[in-house]
This record gives structure tokens, C-alpha cells and sequence, in this order.
């Protein structure tokens, strides 16, 4: 299933260390990364220097990076934007040094208790703003469905999607993230299936929202991928174990739950050895 399908990942989870997290890539023949962090720093705080350096060592090591895994969107709807948006083309900068035109995103945090649709206007300009940065830049942002954003859940991704698809913005799907905002994901998959560009790889339980290997929850994994391929799908499939605690989870989650595990090893082989499966790929 899936074979022009490319496999990255998150390799943060592994360990913070970047030569570490590359050493664990080749050991599991994985040759892409969807860089998020690494040696201490979130990948938006990387300099220019500090990028080239990093992309000097990947190259050397036969490794390329798929997407840029910013956290760009990831900041309350109530938060100054301008500064954001700056942050944003420095990223795209990184992305050019990294020779990838994905840059992951976001569509803000929604005040707790509040109605997302009373934010709609403010998401929409500074989305609208966002993708015109992008073209200017020439970079493709990739919107994650998150949870307590705006587009956690499909309709509000079709959303998005129905105003900004386009050369510079598109979907990226996340499984388990849909199931723990109580989205059916076969539901998700028919409404954005036209605009899905890239997909993370991670599962979960629908009663507790337990983040587990792909294939051992209800986000209907196996079943969207095997979809995916009878449409001729060649993008990337990313792994986002979740599965053991890392450097910085609590900032990329709200409320982030304690983690069964610890080795980050240990449990990013899990998660690729769950999806090598749904894969036909052991």
C-alpha cells in the first residue's frame, strides 16, 4: 500500500539531540525529517547560520527535510500579529535553506469556552495575510487540523480550505488529533479529500483520547491510507509517535497528558513499525 509514499517524521520525539535523532533515522532507513526542534531550539528561533549548518549535516548523512514543523498559527487568536508574521517569513527563509517548500501551520487558539465562529473574521485576514506572505516567498503552507484552533474540526477545515487551496495553502491530515476533538475521521477524509497534501501519522482512542501506535485506535487509519492509495497518493507520511514523553511536548500541547514511555527510541520504532504494517512494509 502506498509505495510512492515517502516516510519522515518528527525526530524530535526521538531525542533533542539533532546527531542522535539522525543516527536513529538511519538505523530505521528513514531518509526525511519534518524539522521541528533540535539541539535546544524550536525550529522558528533557528538562525540562518544555524540552518545551513544543520542542512550541511543531514546532506551528509543522505537525509532531506520534508516539511518546516513551525508552530506558525500556533498562538492565541487574541495574540499581536504582525510580530507572528514576521516570524513566519524567517521560516520560509529556513525553508529555502532546507530546500523544502512546506511550511506546517496553524489557525490560532480559540479563547476556552468560547465559540470559534466568533473568531472567524480576524482567522480569516490573518490566514488570508499568512498565504500571501507564502506567495511572496514561494513557499506551501500546510494547515494541521489541532486541537482548540480554529480548524480542529473538518468543517471548519473546509473552511479554510474552500477560501485560501491554492498553490500556497493546503491540507495537512492528522488522525489522532481529530479523534481527541470527538471529529469521525472518515467523515474528515471525505470532506477535505480534495485539498490533502501531506499526512501525519499518529492514532488515537476515541473514549479517552489516548495517543497510540497507527492502526491501534479508532482514527480509522488503515482504512484512509488504503483510500489514499487508490487515489495515486505520492506525498509524505510523517510520523508523530506522541507516544513517550519529549523535550518541549508541554509547549506543543495544551494540557499535555504524561506519556506511558520514556525512551524516545523505543517509542518512534513502535510507531514505525505500527505504520510499516498497515503498509505491507515489514
Amino acid at each position: 500500500m502506498l509505495e510512492h509514499a515517502v516516510i519522515s517524521g518528527f525526530a524530535d520525539e526521538i531525542d533533542g539531540n539533532t546527531d542522535r535523532q539522525i543516527a536513529v533515522l538511519e538505523k530505521l532507513g528513514i531518509g526525511c525529517v519534518e524539522f521541528r526542534s533540535g539541539d535546544g531550539k524550536g525550529v522558528a528561533d533557528y538562525t540562518l547560520k544555524e540552518a545551513k549548518r544543520l542542512k550541511e549535516k543531514l546532506d551528509a548523512h543522505g537525509l532531506s527535510v520534508s516539511a518546516v514543523g513551525s508552530p506558525i498559527g500556533k498562538i492565541n487568536i487574541t495574540d499581536p500579529f504582525e510580530p507572528h508574521l514576521e516570524k513566519l517569513r524567517h521560516v520560509a527563509q529556513l525553508a529555502h535553506i532546507w530546500d523544502t517548500p512546506y511550511i506546517r501551520m496553524f489557525s490560532f487558539f480559540i479563547p476556552e469556552g468560547q465559540e470559534p465562529e466568533t473568531y472567524r473574521d480576524e482567522v480569516m485576514q490573518r490566514i488570508e495575510a499568512m498565504v500571501a506572505c507564502a506567495r511572496r516567498e514561494e513557499v506551501v503552507l500546510l494547515h494541521e487540523n489541532e486541537k482548540d484552533i480554529y480548524g480542529d474540526t473538518a468543517s471548519r477545515c473546509l473552511d479554510l480550505m474552500k477560501n485560501f487551496y491554492g498553490d500556497h495553502f493546503r491540507c495537512t491530515f492528522d488522525f489522532a488529533n481529530f479523534v481527541q476533538c470527538r471529529q469521525d475521521t472518515m467523515e474528515a477524509y471525505e470532506m477535505l479529500k480534495p485539498y490533502i497534501e501531506y499526512v501525519h501519522i499518529k492514532d488515537a482512542m476515541w473514549d479517552t483520547g489516548e495517543v497510540v501506535p497507527a492502526g491501534q485506535g479508532d482514527g480509522k487509519v488503515e482504512a484512509i491510507l488504503g483510500l489514499l492509495d487508490q487515489t495515486g497518493y505520492r506525498g509524505y507520511l510523517s510520523l508523530e509517535p506522541h507516544l513517550a514523553e519529549f523535550q518541549g511536548l508541554k509547549e506543543l500541547e495544551k494540557n499535555a497528558a504524561q506519556r506511558k514511555m520514556s525512551d524516545g527510541e523505543k517509542a518512534y520504532t513502535m510507531a514505525w513499525n505500527a505504520l510499516k504494517v498497515i503498509l505491507g512494509r515489514q
